[in-house]
């Protein structure tokens, strides 16, 4: 706990020192990014990349190998490819581009392991951008493909909403081989595994069952269900406790840029803490069956490493409103209704 305490005050010392960009920033760069990738398209790429705000499509969001719509990497060349990177770097954050990346990489490694590329195509990362990228109007922009899912909605040139985003991983930590000691989801697993030890050697009922689930509960739903409050809330945690919990959260927040991250993280800082929950089931033993939880009104995060002897990693931010941007678009438009 010390070690990770000690982490905690250099990364506050780091977040500290770093200047935050506004979101209005961060839209402008983009919507630049969107339509430096759109320019770059032939009229048959845009006709798999480009669908209206309002498609059905914008919500059908996967994490699993299957067939799906929008531009993939492999149908685009060397330079349209840069682009799609630079789109998702503009909404992701440095440590969360590595991530992702990562993931997209070990995907091409469990094809090399099962000998399967063509089921496990790492060039199987779809771009799809719904409605007109403006800073002034409301679009969305999905990069999806095998344990990666980023979602994420801009509403006229004010807001930006992402959720919910999924990251994976199998192996969730490589063993031998070319890619040995690769661990992409490792902090927040490390961080989680602390708290919940940590709680424990006080006597509190942290761990809800032995038995851990064999995935995240939400799963692929559209709409995310509120879940059994489980576990323990955070005012029952001492203030280094409450400490560690916000840093697994920061540490999911923070795989979208700083502009996205900080929004979110402020509305769950304003939570009284007794309405966050963490919860965790199955072995705290590092290399066996687990999964957690943290959950608050709104949003809810759930990990699961449970598959191929507990080395195949789920992780997922959801929020049970607006996920998809569906309470911000209410909103919307409401205010819309009412100029006219």
């Amino acid at each position: 706990m010390k070690k990770i305490l000690a982490f905690l005050g250099s990364f506050s010392l780091l977040c500290q020192a770093e200047t935050f960009v506004p979101q209005a920033q961060a839209i402008a760069d983009i919507t630049a990014a969107a339509n430096q990738l759109i320019a770059s398209l032939q009229p048959e790429q845009k006709a798999k990349a480009l669908f209206s705000f309002d498609a059905d499509e914008r919500e059908n969001w996967k994490f699993t190998p299957q067939a799906r719509k929008g531009l993939p990497l492999e149908a685009m060349d060397d330079a349209q490819r840069a682009l799609a990177k630079k789109l998702l770097a503009s909404v992701l954050s440095e440590k969360g581009v590595l991530k992702a990346e990562t993931i997209i990489n070990l995907e091409q490694l469990l094809g090399e392991m099962e000998n399967d590329p063509i089921r496990r195509n790492h060039q199987a990362y779809f771009t799809s951008i719904f409605g007109l990228p403006s800073t002034t109007k409301t679009w969305a922009y999905r990069f999806e493909g095998h344990h990666l899912a980023v979602n994420v909605t801009l509403l006229d040139g004010k807001k930006i909403v992402a959720a919910p985003t999924f990251m994976g991983a199998s192996p969730a930590h490589v063993k031998d081989g070319r890619l040995k000691g690769t661990h992409p989801l490792a902090a927040e697993e490390n961080l989680a595994r602390s708290l919940a030890v940590s709680l424990l050697s006080q006597q509190k009922k942290v761990v809800y069952t032995d038995k851990a689930p064999g995935d995240i509960l939400t799963a692929e739903n559209r709409i995310a269900q509120q879940l059994e409050p489980v576990g323990l809330t955070a005012d029952q945690f001492s203030k280094e406790q409450q400490e560690v919990l916000m840093s697994i959260i920061a540490e999911y927040a923070h795989r979208h840029r700083a502009a996205v991250a900080d929004a979110e993280l402020a509305k769950i800082k304003a939570l009284d803490l007794a309405k966050i929950r963490f919860g965790w089931a199955g072995s705290l033993a590092v290399g066996e069956a687990y999964y957690f939880r943290i959950q608050s009104p709104d949003v809810l995060i759930e990990a699961a490493n449970s598959q191929n002897n507990a080395n195949h990693i789920h992780t997922v931010w959801r929020d049970h409103k607006d996920d998809f941007a569906r309470d911000s678009l209410g909103e919307h438009y409401k205010d819309l209704d009412h100029k006219h």
